[in-house]
């Protein structure tokens, strides 16, 4: 098959990598000229992805594999394009189409009969049929399930083990027709492999929903899903913390029955995908009360992660408080919705000096971040814990020179590591 992949992010371009390395000629199609100039070089243009090196280094040279910054060069005559375009939320909690809407107009340009075209980026629930097909159709003049197929595929991966998790998830598809989603699966089927797995209620494969909407809202479901229980751990953790109680242990406890599954509360909840899509699932259904209240509760946790120091240390003014950590998650190099704007902000309106350390960015990408770089081995009168690097767990007084304070939003640490400090944790008095 001839595919084209429209954009070469995190997750498009290892897409881009797994239907070339099954033996297809793929063609990335990306705006930024310098990942596009990389890609063609072989060389990965964002690091952490695994094996993602591996596999340029093999399917480039070999001309499995290619990039460019024109549509009219990937989309004619291909069998499946793929689009996985970020789409954004606003300020005010509503989707933001724009680089969605130019790419799917520029797609719509060179798009030829017999194609099948797959959207990836997650999507309000109806986008792909009330948006996509008729912008498609108008700017193609082809007919939708004549001429060409549309469906919904949602990605259901996580950056930095992309290749593992398509292996690992059924692959959804949803199409606008029978045919199209019999042409969907037939397509992921080719491109992918999958681990077997005992634990499904049908073998792990590429499952059809049976409609764009109901693939579009199983995303939304999955991760609205995690949304919620983390805000209600959080507040099982604030209310614990009030009654003496080790809320760890209470959810150990409660996990133990089957039935259980809750998450572990924590400074805050970041990245692309569960801050963003319970707000995209609100902009279907905006009376879901449970899941407005669970994504208020979770941005509340950095404000609230600051007033635990506050509470332990007094007046903040004029302290200096390190924030570790400025990724939204360990190991990631990715700043989305990540906590430590709000930390830092908490800190700053109570008078703090707000300092931020994070072993994965230099100092001047943290200034470019808008934060004030912090070095381990410098003093400091306190520390929070935003995100759980690695690094963070083998932490101790001699390397924060006159800390008072720890807060340890993520419970990578422990009472024992920080002899002659108070440490405090979310969720335990």
């Amino acid at each position: 098959m001839k595919i084209a992949v429209i954009a070469l992010g995190k997750i498009g371009l290892p897409l881009a990598v797994q239907f070339a390395s099954k033996g297809h000629e793929v063609v990335g199609v990306d705006v930024n000229r310098q990942v596009v100039d990389l890609i063609n070089a072989g060389t990965e243009p964002f690091p952490g992805e695994a094996r993602l090196q591996e596999q340029l280094s093999a399917l480039v040279p070999a001309g499995k594999l290619r990039a460019t910054t024109d549509y009219a060069d990937a989309v004619p005559d291909a069998d499946v394009v793929v689009l996985v375009v970020p789409l954004f939320v606003d300020a005010d909690a509503n989707p933001d189409f724009g680089w969605m809407d130019a790419a799917t107009a520029e797609l719509a340009k060179h798009l030829t009969p017999g194609t099948l075209v797959s959207y990836e980026t997650t999507l309000p629930v109806g986008t792909t049929r009330t948006r996509w097909k008729p912008a498609l159709e108008s700017a193609s003049g082809l007919v939708e399930g004549q001429d060409f197929h549309l469906v919904f595929s949602p990605e259901r991966v996580l950056t930095g083990r992309v290749f593992e998790d398509l292996r690992k998830y059924p692959k959804l598809v949803g199409g606008l027709s029978e045919e199209g989603a019999a042409k969907a699966v037939e397509f992921y089927q080719a491109v992918l492999d999958f681990d077997e797995r005992t634990d499904l209620v049908r073998p792990n494969g590429v499952w059809d929903l049976g409609s764009a909407e109901a693939s579009e809202m199983a995303k939304l479901a999955e991760t609205t899903y995690r949304d919620v229980n983390i805000g209600l751990a959080n507040q099982f953790a604030r209310y614990a913390a009030t009654a003496g109680i080790d809320i760890y242990q209470v959810i150990e406890a409660a996990n133990s029955q089957p039935y259980s599954h809750i998450h572990t509360p924590g400074i805050a909840v970041g990245g692309h995908c569960i801050p963003v899509y319970p707000r995209l699932y609100l902009w279907n259904d905006p009376e879901a009360t449970v899941v407005r209240a669970a994504r208020a509760a979770n941005a509340d946790m950095p404000a609230y992660t600051i007033g635990l120091l506050e509470g332990a240390y007094g007046d903040l003014t004029d302290a200096r408080v390190v924030v570790l950590g400025a990724a939204y998650r360990g190991g990631v190099k990715e700043t989305a919705f990540s906590g430590v704007f709000d930390a830092v902000k908490a800190l700053e309106l109570r008078g703090a000096t707000a300092l931020v350390h994070d072993p994965l960015y230099t100092d001047e990408e943290l200034q470019k971040l808008g934060f004030q770089p912090y070095h381990l081995g410098e003093p400091a009168d306190a520390a929070v814990v935003q995100a759980d690097h690695a690094e963070y767990r083998t932490l101790g007084p001699q390397d924060l020179p006159g800390v008072r304070v720890f807060i340890d939003g993520r419970r990578v640490s422990s009472p024992e590591a920080w002899d002659g400090v108070q440490y405090r944790v979310i969720g335990k008095a």
